[in-house]
């Protein structure tokens, strides 16, 4: 995935810049006790189980309507982070689509949206960046764009169960802005594409479609890519 940073504006760079000093911070302090993200959260967790989340109950800001867990299914990684945010978090005019097998969230924050999942190596560093189906998560669907929206809504604020995995996550959302939105566009745009061939099928409950867009990310190369854009202006 191409991301021509010459036409990302001063004041979006500028934030992605914050980001990755961010991102840079978690690591660095983490390492100084021999720890990196995905071991600093599950340090308390006991053994690791596939498809279990961690931490239990998921990771969920009162204020922002932020929420996260991590859990791991997939080859070729330790596990992902699942990032959503709630209603109450969202901005304003933004509604999930009602779907002709919609059903009335119980509550007036359960129409949750799903923003992005993290991919992690064994070593806990991100390693791609991906997009899932409305059943993988049993999310609300939203549209890309009323997504796109809420990335800048999307932080935790507290400092349980861990302060460096709970800025991370927050950062790595400004840090790969762009990208993250270039993926919910995909995601649509795949579901659709989908839809036309499948027109009988409820294609977002469709078992052949999980993973719907994937670009690999590596925070280094980011922060590097976003300073020399900021040194040409």
């Amino acid at each position: 995935m191409y991301i021509d940073f010459s036409k990302i504006p001063i004041e979006r760079l500028e934030k992605m810049k914050a980001a990755g000093d961010v991102v840079e911070e978690c690591h660095r302090v983490l390492a100084k006790v021999g720890e990196n993200i995905v071991s600093d959260l599950l340090k308390t967790s006991g053994p690791f189980y596939q498809m279990n989340h961690y931490p239990e109950g998921d990771v969920y800001d009162q204020e922002t309507h932020g929420q996260y867990y991590y859990h791991g299914h997939r080859g070729g990684e330790h596990g992902h982070f699942h990032l959503f945010l709630r209603p109450r978090g969202m901005p304003r005019g933004v509604f999930a689509q009602e779907l002709p097998d919609y059903v009335a969230p119980a509550g007036e924050n359960d129409a949750i949206s799903h923003l992005v999942a993290i991919s992690m190596t064994d070593c806990g560093v991100a390693q791609s960046l991906f997009t899932t189906n409305r059943w993988v998560t049993a999310e609300y669907w939203y549209d890309y764009q009323d997504v796109i929206a809420m990335l800048d809504c999307f932080e935790i604020d507290h400092a349980s169960p861990s302060w460096p995995v709970n800025r991370w996550v927050g950062a790595m959302v400004q840090l790969f802005y762009p990208q993250i939105c270039e993926l919910l566009r995909l995601r649509d745009e795949v579901l659709n594409d989908w839809a036309a061939v499948h027109p009988d099928d409820n294609v977002f409950e469709d078992r052949d479609m999980e993973i719907l867009s994937e670009i690999p990310c590596n925070h280094t190369t980011q922060i590097i890519a976003i300073q020399m854009e900021l040194e040409k202006r």
